[in-house]
């Protein structure tokens, strides 16, 4: 990479940005992709092993970056009613849910608090524990299941 960071900025900011407004189509994202992307090159400028042009090495992180942000979107369209309370509900009711998960039996507790805090998949979860994916699947539902119980419980 350049060693002068503002001039690959000016160099190739709107070629990025472009290139992120054909994935996103959207102002906003196509905006806040491309800055994501300079900042990750600025603080990994090692990285880049020249292998590729300096344009398709952006190009290559603002699609990762765009990738991961369309994975988080769709996760929290996916989530569940609890785990939507886990994440824009008021403090007591988050700490509700907090008290509730910690009187959880293991593993439950700790397969739910990986998945839903952690951000792990079910195979890191798996692996964490020497199981199988569909182990940590089945543990996480029925964590969410016991957690729903004891809510309505009370």
């Amino acid at each position: 990479m350049e060693n002068d960071f503002s001039l690959l900025y000016r160099r190739y900011y709107s070629q990025v940005y472009s290139y992120v407004m054909t994935l996103s189509r959207n102002q906003d994202t196509a905006e806040e992709i491309t800055q994501q992307t300079f900042v990750k090159v600025l603080t990994a400028k090692d990285k880049f092993r020249g292998e590729s042009s300096e344009l398709t090495y952006l190009c290559t992180i603002a699609r990762n970056l765009f990738t991961d942000m369309m994975r988080m979107q769709k996760k929290a369209e996916e989530l569940t009613p609890i785990e939507m309370d886990l994440a824009t509900e008021t403090e007591e009711l988050i700490f509700k849910i907090h008290k509730v998960l910690h009187s959880l039996d293991e593993p439950y507790k700790e397969v739910f608090h990986l998945r839903v805090f952690g951000d792990l998949s079910f195979e890191k979860i798996a692996n964490l524990f020497g199981k199988t994916a569909n182990w940590a699947c089945v543990t996480y539902h029925r964590a969410r299941l016991k957690i729903k119980e004891k809510l309505e419980e009370k």
